[in-house]
């Protein structure tokens, strides 16, 4: 019994370890990605990752931008009136994915996307605490590709920094240091993400073929 206490409590110790450095590697502050790339990525999830993606693509940061995930009753109009100043790039260079249901299926999208245009290197926006499993996905989609280069957003209220002082942020980091983990753990052993059965189980009720379809981007110039 007391070993069993004993591994029961070591490996507590080694999980919250791993969280203290998991919340060490969120960003805290954000800043302009270091070099350009070929394409821009933002991942849903907040209205604030879209307009700085739109930033980033109409300050040269890439030559294209994907937004992918998103919602199937958010038109391309409804994403134009709520950056009324960047309606040129949204016209011109901005792509729409409706097929991405979680991160699995984001990672493949982007592959895609980057297939279809050539892209070697991408710039990735998501929340910086979204960030390090995001990293893990492309990495498993998008084995030997040049470069990927990290935006992370910072949530206006949300500080990792203190995550002990506000019970939301430490349910949130939480939460994603798990799913962090569970990401890590089956892209070692998982061959192509398109064939994953884990999105099966996390994809909300949406089978895989959802987001393994035939590529097709809505707008495309």
């Amino acid at each position: 019994m007391k070993a069993v206490l004993g591994l029961a409590g070591l490996g507590g110790a080694v999980l919250f370890g791993g969280f203290l450095t998991f919340v060490a590697c969120v960003e805290r502050d954000q800043r302009a990605p270091e070099g350009r790339a070929d394409g821009i990525v933002a991942l849903t999830g907040g209205a604030q990752r879209i307009g700085d993606a739109i930033d980033l693509l109409a300050n040269g940061y890439g030559r294209r931008l994907l937004i992918t995930g998103v919602n199937e009753r958010t038109s391309r109009d409804e994403i134009a009136r709520l950056n009324p100043n960047q309606r040129h790039w949204i016209d011109c260079c901005v792509d729409l994915d409706y097929r991405a249901r979680n991160t699995i299926g984001n990672a493949i999208e982007t592959r895609r996307w980057m297939r279809l245009h050539r892209f070697s290197t991408v710039a990735v926006v998501t929340s910086n605490y979204h960030m390090p499993r995001t990293l893990v996905e492309l990495d498993h989609a998008l084995p030997g590709i040049d470069r990927v280069v990290p935006y992370p957003v910072v949530t206006e209220g949300f500080d990792a920094g203190r995550w002990w002082q506000q019970p939301s942020a430490a349910r949130l980091l939480a939460s994603e240091y798990l799913k962090f983990l569970v990401a890590w753990v089956r892209t070692r052993f998982e061959d192509d993400p398109e064939r994953s059965r884990a999105a099966i189980l996390i994809g909300r009720g949406k089978p895989i073929k959802v987001v393994a379809e035939p590529l097709l981007l809505r707008g495309q110039h």
